[in-house]
């Protein structure tokens, strides 16, 4: 390890070797974890169950520090959006979610993304770096000291703000997978977050070979950024399908549930008017799934610039819904939350450089 490490992204394996290397026993990693990630402290004279001589150690080698807050908004339905700065000019986003029965938080895994999805806004900034775990991890650990967690019940508790954790936001999860999968540890960790499998979820446009890992290394729930029933379209909509398309990502969805905590995969399909929104289309998607257990979560197109796409009709959308779930698919319409601020489904990256200026070529064009 480097010196002045950033504790926040070693999960508690990489924790205890790293205080094996500070000639420390291995219990001591299980105590700075709960300090840290339990009752969000980030001052080492704090961790007062700490060997004088080993806080002060800490204090020359180590940190516990989340990336810099540029911005913090409200919406009027209260989702929360924090701006943070890591390094360069680049900014990620994070969105907090409260709901009557959980609070969901939105994180972001890189600066940008690769994917280029064009109704994305984070696709159209382009791709700018993978970020560290201590970057993805700092999310959570600063959103549950601005929620009032740490202050409010001392510990990470059942009763918690922050419930649900969903890698939805800006990136792709699955191409920064080292980093993924140490800050999935750590959430998962009942020595750190504590916070159970199927309320962690990660959402991928389909990157199958890192499926299967992540089926091998640490199965959570599973969301397919979808948006297309079939590979002509999908090229389009979701450029990764050139190099994956979806009878791999389908074989890849069938392995996942073997080891998956949820017994079905979630499929997300974002509306757009004439392009994926027609009864055919939905009756498109029924063959595509039809022996495979699953959801799917119909997400109401939004805004982004330059884009030349529109949201569907709502009558468009329950049409749509209706014809799923008259096959017995679990079927429901996201409800829009902190577009006022920017912070909804495909907006993350409102107030982030944009590095591309890429042409965007119409989709409405390729109809049906």
């Amino acid at each position: 390890m480097s010196a002045n490490v950033n504790l926040l992204g070693l999960d508690l394996e990489a924790l205890t070797r790293q205080c094996e290397a500070w000639g420390q026993k291995p219990f001591r990693a299980l105590q700075l974890a709960q300090w840290i990630h339990q009752r969000g402290t980030a001052d080492f004279a704090e961790m007062t169950n700490l060997a004088k001589s080993f806080r002060a150690r800490l204090a020359e080698t180590a940190r516990v520090e989340a990336p810099v807050v540029i911005a913090d908004g409200e919406s009027a339905d209260g989702t929360r959006k924090w701006l943070f700065d890591v390094g360069e000019g680049n900014a990620v986003e994070t969105v907090f979610i409260p709901e009557t029965s959980r609070g969901t938080l939105c994180v972001s895994t890189q600066a940008g993304c690769a994917v280029k999805c064009p109704f994305c806004a984070t696709g159209a900034q382009g791709f700018s770096r993978n970020l560290r775990a201590d970057e993805i991890v700092g999310q959570l650990w600063h959103a549950n000291r601005a929620l009032g967690q740490y202050a409010r019940a001392g510990t990470c508790s059942e009763d918690r703000v922050i419930s649900n954790v969903v890698f939805m936001g800006m990136g792709e999860p699955l191409q920064n997978y080292a980093a993924t999968l140490a800050a999935l540890r750590l959430m998962l960790d009942d020595h750190a977050y504590g916070l159970s499998r199927r309320r962690v979820t990660v959402s991928t446009s389909g990157v199958v070979p890192m499926i299967d890992r992540l089926r091998e290394d640490c199965p959570v729930s599973l969301a397919i950024s979808l948006h297309a029933p079939d590979d002509a379209l999908r090229d389009r909509l979701v450029p990764l399908n050139r190099k994956y398309p979806l009878a791999e990502l389908m074989a890849a969805c069938r392995r996942y549930l073997s080891e998956a905590p949820r017994d079905f995969v979630t499929f997300e399909y974002i509306m757009l008017e004439g392009v994926n929104d027609s009864d055919e289309q939905a009756r498109a998607l029924l063959r595509l799934v039809d022996d495979l257990p699953c959801k799917f979560n119909l997400i109401p197109f939004n805004p982004v610039a330059g884009s030349g796409l529109r949201r569907s009709a709502n009558e468009r959308v329950l049409a749509f819904a209706q014809v799923l779930g008259d096959e017995g698919i679990i079927t429901t319409v996201r409800k829009t939350r902190g577009d006022d601020i920017d912070a909804a489904c495909g907006q993350l990256a409102g107030e982030v450089r944009d590095r591309t200026r890429a042409r965007v070529v119409p989709i409405v064009e390729t109809v049906r």
